[in-house]
């Protein structure tokens, strides 16, 4: 049995699923391109670069998929350049805006001027009907699985059914998903889709060097840190990790005030930066727990063809 037809707006891909926009540098237009090429929804992540950079990833990713597929931008809202990067996205007339860490009334409303619709990322069905009222296209609904700033402590499967059941507008499932299995049991929960992050990052397509997606091949579980934005987040564990844990501070060279709010214990842009760049040992490796799943790197288009066939198998077996 073939997988659900997901639908959001104009939207209507091959395949119900979205792939994770990870900051920094991680998910930028090659990956987001290959993801749309391959019939699913590619996501640029606008958190660590600039508007103008922003505007070029956006231009390439559009060139690649030769004007296919669909191309949207994450804009994390506890970031201070916000406003501005979301409004270079719906400049350059993305398919849509998804947003995570904090809501906006005012981004909802900029969506609409530039009839863009506009998803936000949700850790509770109170947050998801209030999205729905403001005018979210849809909600991505992540649990405590997922990789990276998490806001719940809660597994996504036991949000998914209260979510699905509080609102009308599509609900995608996100934390931990890495497998068609996994696809099926979150339709089974009431979701329309699936975001996938992990699971997009150990890809020939990912914009990151290949030390850092080696460390997810390897991986074999993440732990909880704090990050500077007051929120945990879920990572791969390093040297890092250690260092910051218990309330340990990293030296930091240079603020450029990336934050809207930071306890300043260290300075995160700069650990994914050097994580994106390769270096495993002072980088931080945001990772869902679910990478010990993952065994090799693949390309994006085997990737979505395992994931037709896994569904395929746990339908028929279930």
């Amino acid at each position: 049995m073939a997988m659900p037809t997901l639908k959001i707006a104009h939207m209507e891909p091959e395949l119900p699923v979205i792939q994770g926009g990870m900051g920094v540098g991680i998910s930028l237009n090659n990956l987001a391109s290959a993801v749309s090429n391959a019939g699913g929804i590619g996501i640029i992540s606008g958190t660590g670069i600039s508007p103008e950079q922003l505007r070029e990833e956006i231009r390439l990713a559009r060139k690649k998929s030769e004007g296919n597929g669909y191309i949207g931008v994450n804009c994390l809202y506890a970031m201070t350049d916000f406003a501005d990067t979301m409004k270079a996205a719906l400049d350059e007339g993305v398919d849509f805006i998804i947003s995570g860490a904090g809501i906006s009334r005012d981004m909802y409303q900029w969506g609409k001027a530039h009839d863009t619709p506009v998803l936000s990322i949700v850790s509770s069905a109170k947050l998801a009907k209030m999205s729905q009222r403001l005018g979210a296209a849809a909600v991505v609904v992540e649990g405590h699985e997922a990789g990276g700033h998490l806001g719940t402590d809660r597994s996504v499967k036991d949000i998914l059914p209260e979510v699905a059941e509080a609102v009308t507008i599509p609900v995608i499932a996100a934390g931990g998903v890495m497998s068609g299995e996994d696809i099926r049991e979150m339709i089974s929960l009431g979701a329309s889709g699936v975001q996938m992050g992990t699971r997009f990052v150990a890809t020939e397509e990912c914009d990151a060097a290949d030390a850092f997606k080696e460390q997810y091949v390897k991986a074999e579980e993440t732990s909880m840190m704090m990050s500077v934005v007051g929120l945990p987040g879920r990572a791969i564990e390093n040297p890092f990790t250690s260092q910051i844990a218990d309330g340990g501070k990293v030296k930091i060279d240079r603020c450029v005030s990336c934050l809207k709010k930071c306890s300043h214990q260290y300075c995160i842009y700069d650990a994914l930066l050097k994580a994106k760049d390769g270096d495993m040992e002072r980088g931080l490796i945001f990772s869902g727990a679910g990478v010990a799943k993952i065994k090799e790197i693949l390309k994006v288009s085997d990737v979505m063809e395992r994931l037709q066939t896994e569904y395929e198998q746990a339908t028929v077996m279930a």
